[in-house]
């Protein structure tokens, strides 16, 4: 039970302070292009702008989908190594 608890707990700081990180982070920070890609896109026209928008969004797909692929097959597998706590023979605690 008390083990439980702790995981829960544990479960629960981490999505906290992952929410609290992802919160407090300015959107700056995490995108910062270099000048040239800026200015380069800045004096090309619509139809450059509008394909370099779609290429941005196609090359989003190959790692979201290995690091989709990598959860599930984290999920699936959790339990492969998981040891029972109790024995069948003994119900005593001590």
């Amino acid at each position: 039970m008390r083990k439980l608890l702790r995981e829960k707990t544990f479960r629960l700081v981490a999505v906290a302070s992952v929410v609290l990180l992802a919160v407090t982070l300015p959107p700056m920070a995490c995108s910062q292009g270099c000048s040239l890609c800026y200015t380069q896109a800045a004096s090309s026209g619509a139809r450059l702008i509008q394909a370099l928008r779609s290429g941005i969004v196609i090359l989003i797909f190959p790692p979201l989908s290995i690091c989709v692929a990598a959860i599930v097959l984290a999920y699936r597998r959790r339990n492969q190594f998981h040891e029972p706590h109790h024995r069948a023979e003994s119900d005593s605690d001590w």
